[in-house]
């Protein structure tokens, strides 16, 4: 099984980690067999956040009697040490326990520092004193963040976007961190559902020894496929680096990566879909996206009040109004 050191921290984790954001869209019974049976294939690194509904509650459910065995983070999105302090309870109570390895500030839109005024990395400081935390991390999607949480040592790990599809300032956040000794947490290695075959994801990350992936998981198959990587790790072909390649061409320029920040919608658009409509029906069975039921979400684009709230909560500085409007536009020919 391949494994992974997260830099500094001296933690080691298997390459293949459970990102436990989908598993708030299962049954509690569904997520509890999955997250248990990921653990007894070999997966020790689960990956959740406050701001997942119930994600926490139903890792705690199925593996705080095995918590010494395995490597849990989460996160918090607080702006400031009262909440934070909430946040963090919150998430020892729903996992069940009395300490998390990996404690991580939320795609936060700056990089928190002691003495900004906020409390935040003071709060940080003082939990893991206490022993609530073990290691202070942050995720991200905004490069300068990213940069300047490196650049600060201020942060043991770094959680960021990382696939096949990353742009040269990406790979350099990569490489900055295997340099600083920082462990790097790659999400979105399928970009959002962009990218159809995982062996080919798989294979190019595995390029970079310090980066630990985790996947999001929902189903059985999904999970299935990741441990089967861990006997027999899919190998980059010339193949896969051609397929790479046709995706990168296709792929390139502005397109919406669902990492949902800009939702909720006050007009009640599933965003984080609807702006990527057009790649997802070229990219996957278009019957899935042609339902009477995708027909009715695509439809309320129409009732969008122009208020640019997707916008200005956007890390990437899409603008998403337009992307919304080229892609209702372009649905409407499949019907």
């Amino acid at each position: 099984m391949q494994q992974v050191r997260l830099g500094k921290t001296e933690i080691i984790v298997s390459k293949n980690g459970f990102g436990a954001l989908p598993i708030q869209r299962i049954s509690k019974k569904e997520a509890v067999y999955l997250l248990q049976k990921a653990f007894y294939n070999g997966i020790n690194y689960f990956d959740t956040a406050r701001a997942y509904s119930d994600s926490e509650e139903k890792m705690g459910a199925a593996l705080s009697y095995i918590r010494e065995k395995l490597i849990i983070s989460t996160k918090t999105a607080a702006q400031n040490a009262e909440d934070f302090r909430k946040d963090l309870e919150t998430s020892l109570r729903n996992l069940k326990t009395d300490y998390i390895d990996i404690y991580q500030f939320h795609n936060p839109a700056f990089c928190p520092r002691p003495g900004d005024g906020t409390g935040l990395y003071e709060a940080m400081l003082k939990a893991k004193e206490e022993g609530k935390i073990r290691h202070i991390g942050i995720t991200n999607h905004r490069l300068s963040v990213a940069s300047e949480a490196i650049e600060s040592g201020l942060y043991e790990t770094l959680q960021f976007p990382f696939c096949y599809l990353a742009a040269e300032a990406d790979i350099a956040v990569v490489n900055a961190c295997a340099k600083a000794d920082m462990g790097f947490i790659a999400m979105k290695g399928l970009s959002g559902g962009l990218i159809t075959n995982s062996a080919m994801a798989y294979a190019y990350l595995a390029q970079f020894p310090h980066v630990a992936p985790v996947w999001g998981v929902q189903r059985e198959w999904e999970l299935d496929e990741f441990l089967s990587y861990q006997e027999t790790p899919p190998q980059l072909t010339e193949e896969m680096k051609a397929a790479i390649e046709k995706d990168r061409i296709q792929l390139s320029g502005d397109f919406c990566r669902s990492c949902g920040y800009c939702m909720p919608c006050p007009a009640g658009i599933e965003i984080n879909n609807c702006a990527r409509m057009g790649l997802l029906l070229r990219r996957s069975p278009k019957e899935n996206w042609l339902t009477p039921e995708w027909q009715a979400k695509m439809a309320k684009i129409e009732d969008c009040l122009h208020c640019n709230q997707c916008m200005k909560k956007c890390p990437y500085g899409l603008n998403t109004p337009e992307l919304l409007r080229k892609n209702l536009e372009d649905y409407k020919t499949f019907l």
